[in-house]
């Protein structure tokens, strides 16, 4: 079976993904993407970009992948000579109407924010099959929508929700983790805890209340050193450059590495992992993080709840920054992080070798209809 894979914005975990599928899947894999820069222009012309190349190739697959940032309605309608009997599908890495933006983003405050959420919503309806990274995205996606539908003067669709939602379905990220366990570094060097961020350097990932704790931690003399990695894809926000001045010393890593086995030393080598985001559609990162064996702290919100069973959420999730800040106080104290004990295997299931093959199913079945 021939699969084509339509990424507009082909970079970070966008292109992991779809590089990850093609190269364990048993089918043939065609991923046809744009540089991953200027994610709003992608998501408004990338399709049309996307659809000139293929009407100039002359293959036909037999099933139609696109991600959440493309604009699947215009790339069908302009390609429709060649793809209207074409099985088609849609995975949502995010989308544009849970996702929080930030306050000082040029088109919320001009108010022009509101199309991109149309975008991912006509390409729930024209994909026959519409996947989401989690449960909790395709709840609050659909929650959103219903949300979003509601501030149009009329002709709402809100009957359109129960569509998408019936054709709707839970397809974890598939994750290359098995690379990361031949740069394990054993080591039995004593050292203060070592904390790791190692997320995108931006507004959703609250950097703001990740510093604030730490902050305040070390006004209470607690020894911890810091590691900070993840992406910064403009200037530096100001949280983390007030935080280089006032942790000194305590951050030992400070910035974004340039080779993955750099990457994965890092976070072999940290111990507790705090998480304060405001928005996780799936946790990539935490899941890497997790299997490296780093103890997680995390919100109990979001998509959080489910990546740990049900019986440790009590240990490994909290409720509001200030338990957030006595979990933090505890495990530095005392050093009773052991997240490496009993969640590594509960996170490996995302591991292309353990899931490669709902996603073929589910992609064979869909032809096959």
């Amino acid at each position: 079976m021939k699969i084509l894979i339509l990424e507009p914005y082909l970079t970070g975990s966008h292109k992991f993904w779809a590089e990850g599928y093609q190269r364990h899947s048993e089918h043939e894999i065609e991923i046809l993407g744009l540089p991953g820069n200027f994610w709003k222009w992608r998501m408004h012309g990338g399709a049309v970009t996307l659809a000139k190349i293929y009407n100039e190739k002359g293959e036909r697959p037999d099933l139609i992948l696109a991600t959440d940032m493309l604009d699947f309605s215009t790339f069908l309608s302009l390609t429709r000579n060649k793809t209207s009997d074409i099985p088609t599908a849609v995975y949502f890495h995010e989308n544009q109407l849970s996702y929080p933006w930030s306050p000082g983003d040029r088109d919320v405050i001009q108010n022009r924010d509101k199309h991109y959420g149309f975008i991912n919503f006509t390409s729930t309806l024209v994909a026959d099959l519409v996947l989401f990274n989690s449960q909790f995205h395709m709840q609050s996606y659909l929650k959103a929508l219903g949300l979003f539908l509601n501030h149009f003067p009329d002709y709402r669709n809100l009957e359109m929700i129960d569509l998408i939602r019936d054709k709707g379905q839970v397809l974890s990220l598939g994750m290359d983790l098995a690379q990361f366990d031949t740069h394990k570094n054993v080591t039995t060097e004593e050292a203060p805890p070592l904390l790791l961020w190692n997320h995108r350097w931006e507004f959703d990932k609250n950097p703001s209340d990740f510093f604030q704790a730490l902050f305040i931690l070390a006004e209470r003399d607690l020894d911890f050193n810091l590691a900070i990695l993840g992406e910064c894809f403009s200037r530096q926000p100001k949280e983390f450059i007030y935080a280089k001045e006032f942790l000194g010393d305590r951050i030992i890593q400070y910035g974004e590495v340039e080779h993955f086995s750099d990457y994965a030393k890092w976070l072999w080598r940290s111990d507790i992992l705090p998480v304060t985001s405001i928005q996780d559609f799936f946790g990539g990162s935490v899941v890497e993080a997790i299997y490296c064996g780093c103890h997680p702290v995390l919100p109990n919100r979001l998509a959080y709840p489910g990546l740990i069973p049900e019986s440790l959420h009590g240990k490994y999730l909290y409720t509001d920054f200030e338990e957030f800040v006595e979990r933090m106080h505890t495990l530095i104290a005392d050093r009773t992080y052991n997240g490496a004990n009993e969640l590594r295997g509960v996170v490996q299931k995302f591991d292309w070798l353990q899931i490669i093959k709902k996603y073929d199913q589910i992609f064979e079945s869909l032809v096959a209809k």
